[in-house]
């Protein structure tokens, strides 16, 4: 009789301690990212009418350069001198667009680029440098194109972005991906707008994303990647040392009992 008791408790005890340590374990279907609404609802194409490339605003820093194989205009240009081409020095070496929506790029008159891609600014240049000499090849970048990734990220930082468009997905792997802990679910974008700033909350689970405006990030966006609240559970309230302890009478009354 005593034996059975003893194996009675030693059952509710290791039942009672698994009960336990699930209550910190995360579920894989909360941190799968684009899962799709349902089975039927799948597709491998979603349309998204924000896919265009960034468009130039009054503000903007653009770096040009414009390169040749004639040497006279390499020379005139000096792109025939060695470049730093780091941050540092590609800032330094740009041109800001005017509160017109102009810019102004050595002696050729002043190029409107405001709501322009970066491909039809390099046109629009080109096409005035074409006036005085041929034979040459714009190049525009877009300098000020940085992003902020912070919160249940491997990596959070500030990054430059050295392409016209990125999306919130390639933005987070480039932050080394999500954290154990990370709510894949509510995620929160913080956007400049003509009047503010505009906090958006962004379901990274739900394949609708796609197709969000939001998918597509600009510059001196912010994504905030938020924790659950079962990480402070895990991390600060679960009780390590007695759930050690219970394991460890639980195994000496079964030794005792046997």
């Amino acid at each position: 009789m005593k034996k059975t008791l003893s194996t009675r408790g030693i059952t509710m005890l290791v039942l009672g301690c698994l009960a336990l340590f699930g209550t910190s374990c995360i579920s894989l279907k909360k941190s799968e990212l684009i899962q799709p609404i349902s089975i039927p609802d799948y597709s491998n194409e979603f349309v998204n009418e924000q896919r265009d490339a960034y468009h130039i605003n009054v503000g903007d820093n653009l770096y040009m350069k414009v390169y040749s194989s004639d040497v006279k205009t390499s020379k005139f240009f000096r792109t025939d001198f060695p470049e730093l081409m780091n941050d540092s020095y590609i800032y330094l070496n740009s041109y800001k667009v005017d509160e017109d929506g102009y810019v102004k790029y050595s002696f050729i008159d002043k190029v409107m680029v405001k709501g322009l891609s970066i491909e039809e600014a390099q046109t629009a240049v080109q096409t005035a440098v074409e006036e005085y000499f041929e034979d040459v090849t714009v190049q525009i970048k877009l300098v000020n194109f940085s992003i902020s990734i912070i919160g249940e990220v491997n990596k959070p930082g500030n990054f430059n972005i050295d392409r016209e468009q990125i999306t919130i997905l390639q933005a987070i792997s480039m932050a080394g991906g999500l954290k154990e802990f990370a709510k894949a679910d509510e995620v929160r974008l913080v956007r400049k707008s003509p009047n503010g700033t505009v906090v958006k909350n962004l379901d990274l689970t739900n394949s609708k994303l796609l197709e969000s405006e939001y998918f597509f990030l600009l510059p001196d966006d912010v994504v905030y990647v938020t924790p659950r609240s079962s990480k402070s559970f895990a991390f600060e309230k679960f009780p390590y040392g007695l759930f050690a302890g219970i394991i460890s009478i639980g195994l000496s009354i079964y030794a005792i009992t046997k």
